[in-house]
């Protein structure tokens, strides 16, 4: 559904009448217009989607209001299942993509959506998941202006994959890279580490554990917002979603020639989630997360920052975490709760496929 999907004229508002996707919804005629139509141009209704083109056009004086730097990125998501304790896919694919902007510091402003359907999937479970999809843009503040539909035959693909793409715009206060970090920083991060992940492994019924943990599936821009206020210096900032925190502490501390160190008794995990862990012999610290973030900044700002986070129903549970140090450079270390210190690795493989 780019906008030359979108693209069809239309006279009056198409309603799509079959009950599950044929390959006939992916060929360019009636019965992708009637898709379309009822199901995402109806949803994403806005003023940029509007016209029907080949594509969103924006003003740049209108997008130059909000910074001065273009931040632009593009993430697919193919989680399985489709719904989980928390969450779905279609709200999944809005936060994931508004937070990998947010975390440059970026105010995002708009996706685009292309899915991929299989054969003989449900007109009600894509109705249902678009629904979500806006839901999460609304509350998130952008808007979905283009898209793209594929349909392949059954068994070519699992259900639905999205792509979406998100375009946000920098102020030139902003400068969060990895460069910046330094020895004598501190690390925070905004809550519970792991929920996302075991949320996802017990909504796939293939282990005999009942949990209400649910997904910690959340936008982050207005908490991302509310740091800046506080303090415009971030060093580093970054969503921990695949390969958890450790694997975002070991990018950090590789790109700024550092090493980190952690104490685990600061690490903030729920009970359940520990138990989890516990049980399949997973780390909390490489569980995937989709609505945390990890902070870099001067030990000085902390304290402004981490009072900022708590005020924010997005960082109740703020906290820190540990400090950068000199050596040995490219390192995570762990204290742990026995007082030595162990080196925290790069996920190697895969603790759970199909995440997000």
């Amino acid at each position: 559904m780019k906008n030359s999907d979108y693209g069809i004229k239309l006279n009056k508002r198409a309603q799509l009448r079959d009950k599950n996707i044929t390959l006939a919804h992916g060929s360019g005629g009636k019965a992708m217009h009637d898709l379309i139509d009822d199901i995402f141009v109806n949803t994403f209704n806005n003023s940029y989607l509007a016209p029907l083109e080949d594509q969103a056009t924006f003003e740049i004086a209108a997008l130059m209001q909000h910074g001065d730097k273009l931040a632009f990125t593009t993430d697919s998501y193919v989680v399985d299942p489709l719904f989980f304790p928390g969450s779905d896919i279609g709200e999944l694919a809005v936060n994931g993509t508004v937070n990998d902007l947010a975390v440059s510091g970026a105010k995002p402003l708009y996706l685009t959506c292309s899915v991929i359907l299989e054969e003989g999937f449900p007109v009600e479970t894509l109705r249902r998941i678009v629904k979500s999809m806006q839901n999460a843009a609304i509350k998130a503040g952008v808007q979905i202006v283009t898209g793209d539909t594929k349909v392949v035959p059954k068994g070519a693909a699992d259900k639905i994959f999205i792509n979406t793409t998100g375009i946000g715009v920098i102020s030139n206060k902003v400068n969060i890279s990895t460069q910046n970090i330094r020895p004598g920083d501190v690390v925070l991060i905004n809550g519970e580490l792991g929920n996302h992940g075991t949320s996802i492994l017990i909504a796939r019924g293939e282990l005999a554990l009942d949990s209400n943990i649910e997904s910690d599936c959340q936008p982050l821009n207005d908490l991302v917002a509310t740091i800046i206020e506080a303090c415009p210096d971030i060093h580093a900032m970054r969503d921990v979603t695949r390969g958890g925190l450790a694997t975002v502490l070991n990018e950090f501390a590789s790109s700024a020639n550092v090493s980190i160190r952690l104490d685990e008794a600061a690490i903030p995990v729920q009970e359940q989630v520990k138990g989890v862990c516990e049980i399949l012999g997973f780390d909390p610290l490489y569980l995937a997360n989709e609505g945390k973030l990890v902070v870099v900044l001067k030990r000085e700002d902390a304290d402004t920052v981490l009072s900022a986070m708590k005020s924010h129903p997005a960082g109740l549970n703020a906290c820190v975490v540990g400090e950068v140090i000199e050596k040995p450079e490219g390192i995570v270390l762990l204290k742990t709760g026995f007082g030595a210190e162990r080196i925290v690795d790069m996920l190697v493989g895969d603790q759970l496929p199909r995440i997000c």
